[in-house]
């Protein structure tokens, strides 16, 4: 998770550093009025033309009832004036010595939406604190540092699931499905749309004899190939030869390996064994879901150098 994280921390001090200097110029304007309604809206009315980005400004006591009435570019929100907010997310983070705080996410009252308020805080001329200016952002009019999505990481993850499917597991056992029957037929095919007909992600239904694809072709619409077509040849020829992508971070010679590696984990035990499983070739990664209902994501290179005896092992 540390690329999420980093991509997270990353967007924040750039949205810090971009609102704190306006908002802390509009609450150095609010001392002279504090703590007079009409003369707050007028100051915030005025601020909040500054911040374009921002859905509401208004002033708080250090108790966090409201002085003022919510301010938005389009007028003013009488009804939020006297308003206790001293309950909300971001009133309960500690504010920095410096008086700024951009708190955490959190969803909204009113718009149901992910959002985040930025609190400055309001000293008077002696240092006193005398509230905070507030100003709420809806995530969406945020301006964005980049415009790069963050790169998924490589690490291995293990995800425990449901644990009543846990507590259960030695009460079942795998009952053979269609894809079972033909899981030769099956993975020889998969293999061959891997490697010479553009699919580059799949997710292997083995209990539902189901696979769903994405093809380079057509990355952003799926299809699903039923155990009727995993079992017939035949469907090969309805996706169109595509060169293996040299992007790929799986050698085109592993996937035969990958899906062999599946097939062992499937009929290796009858109580723990694969349920379902994806494979994505410019992530290089592969999932496996067992009947414990546990998640393993792991790079191919690490999932072919793994002996059953380990599968067996860290799923029980």
């Amino acid at each position: 998770m540390n690329e999420l994280k980093q991509a997270i921390e990353h967007q924040r001090e750039y949205l810090e550093e971009r609102l704190h200097e306006p908002l802390s110029g509009i609450a150095a304007r609010l001392v002279p009025a504090w703590p007079r309604r009409e003369e707050l809206d007028s100051i915030l009315e005025d601020g909040i033309r500054r911040i374009p980005e921002a859905t509401f400004m208004y002033a708080l006591n250090t108790r966090g009832i409201q002085l003022s009435d919510n301010i938005s570019r389009s007028g003013v929100l009488p009804e939020h004036f006297g308003r206790d907010r001293s309950q909300r997310p971001y009133m309960k983070e500690a504010v920095p010595a410096d008086g700024f705080l951009l708190s955490e996410a959190y969803i909204s009252l009113l718009g149901r939406r992910p959002s985040l308020t930025a609190l400055q805080l309001v000293r008077d001329d002696n240092g006193r604190a005398l509230g905070f200016l507030g100003a709420d952002f809806d995530l969406r009019n945020l301006p964005d540092l980049s415009e790069d999505l963050y790169e998924e990481s490589s690490e291995w993850r293990q995800i425990k699931g449901d644990p009543s499917i846990r507590g259960t597991l030695f009460q079942q056992s795998r009952t053979e499905s269609l894809m079972d029957r033909n899981m030769d037929t099956a993975l020889a095919i998969l293999e061959e749309l891997f490697t010479e007909r553009g699919v580059f992600q799949g997710v292997f239904h083995f209990s539902s004899s189901r696979a769903t694809l994405w093809t380079t072709e057509d990355p952003y619409r799926y299809r699903i190939l039923t155990h009727e077509s995993l079992a017939d040849p035949d469907v090969c020829l309805a996706f169109p030869h595509e060169p293996y992508p040299e992007e790929a971070l799986i050698p085109q010679r592993d996937i035969g390996r990958v899906l062999d590696g599946l097939r062992t984990l499937r009929f290796a035990d009858d109580t723990v064994y694969l349920r379902s499983a994806s494979l994505n070739l410019f992530n290089g990664m592969v999932s496996l879901t067992f009947s414990c209902d546990g998640s393993h994501y792991m790079t191919s290179e690490e999932f072919l150098g793994r002996s059953i005896e380990f599968w067996l092992g860290a799923t029980g």
